[in-house]
């Protein structure tokens, strides 16, 4: 089952994309992919309405824009150097335990929107990532139990303007939380259809250059682990996501660096899940309030 969400920004419906390709309204059925939608047992409803024919659902505009497959979640909880080669190439020791940080929730963003440079950015970056979506609350789970509280995966681009994570002093948050740099989609894709998230390729490309391509397998803590551990220091709640780390080939990786400029194309993707696509826009002028 593959759940998406479309319409205006802020503004989006509910919807299934279905096998055959058609994407189905699913509002009349449900309000929205939130915290409630998941703790109420609503993927099980919704695979019920697929399965039966989505009664009362219509076609949607395959020219409307495709949000983020769920509503904003309570926290963004990333997963920093979990590849051995992107650990190296950021000149870090190889992490013994999960380095855990958190993006803002109103860096929120569609698989399709722009992203855009923040004023004074100089050194703008891409991360492609399994992003687990949590489909029950989890607090000090173990990993054993982690499974069974996932409700699905996505395609997450962790964008990180690195002069702000690395020249300013304090934790990496303020590079990761810019407006734009947390899309994900273009589907959340239900864990019964994904087999195993650590066989799953991922890819990034940069104007149609490949940048980065690896496997989930490569991570150094898997999705289980990754699951219960948050899970002792924070509850997760239901619809939270957790953005599992990346491979190498990020743009401060390279010598010399590589960032990203406006008017560059990045699409990131993920077997089984899909692809993001952004274009690089410049600094949008700040309304006067």
């Amino acid at each position: 089952m593959k759940l998406i969400r479309f319409g205006e920004a802020g503004r989006e419906e509910p919807g299934v994309l279905l096998e055959d390709g058609r994407k189905i309204d699913a509002s009349g059925e449900f309000m929205d992919y939130d915290e409630a939608f998941f703790a109420m047992g609503g993927m099980e409803s919704l695979a019920e309405w697929v399965q039966q024919g989505c009664p009362g659902g219509v076609e949607i505009d395959p020219m409307a824009r495709l949000g983020p497959p769920i509503a904003r979640p309570s926290k963004i909880v990333c997963v920093g150097q979990n590849y051995m080669e992107h650990a190296k190439e950021m000149g870090g020791d190889i992490p013994t335990e999960p380095v855990l940080f958190m993006k803002a929730t109103t860096a929120w963003s569609g698989p399709f929107d722009d992203v855009e440079i923040p004023r004074d950015a100089k050194k703008l970056d891409y991360e492609v990532e399994l992003a687990v979506v949590i489909g029950k609350l989890a607090k000090d789970i173990t990993k054993k139990e982690a499974m069974s509280h996932v409700a699905g995966y996505s395609v997450f681009c962790d964008y990180s303007e690195r002069a702000f994570q690395k020249d300013h002093g304090g934790q990496w948050t303020k590079g990761k939380s810019c407006d734009s740099f947390a899309p994900m989609g273009p589907a959340l894709v239900s864990v019964d259809e994904i087999k195993n998230p650590q066989a799953l390729r991922l890819w990034c490309h940069v104007n149609g250059e490949m940048r980065q391509n690896s496997w989930t397998k490569d991570m150094l803590f898997g999705v289980q682990h990754i699951v219960s551990y948050i899970s002792r220091f924070m509850t997760l709640l239901p619809g939270d996501v957790i953005a599992t780390g990346t491979p190498s080939g990020v743009a401060m990786g390279m010598k010399p660096p590589r960032y990203l400029q406006a008017g560059d194309f990045v699409e990131c993707g993920i077997e089984n899940l899909g692809e993001l696509k952004q274009r690089v826009v410049a600094t949008r002028s700040r309304k006067s309030h």
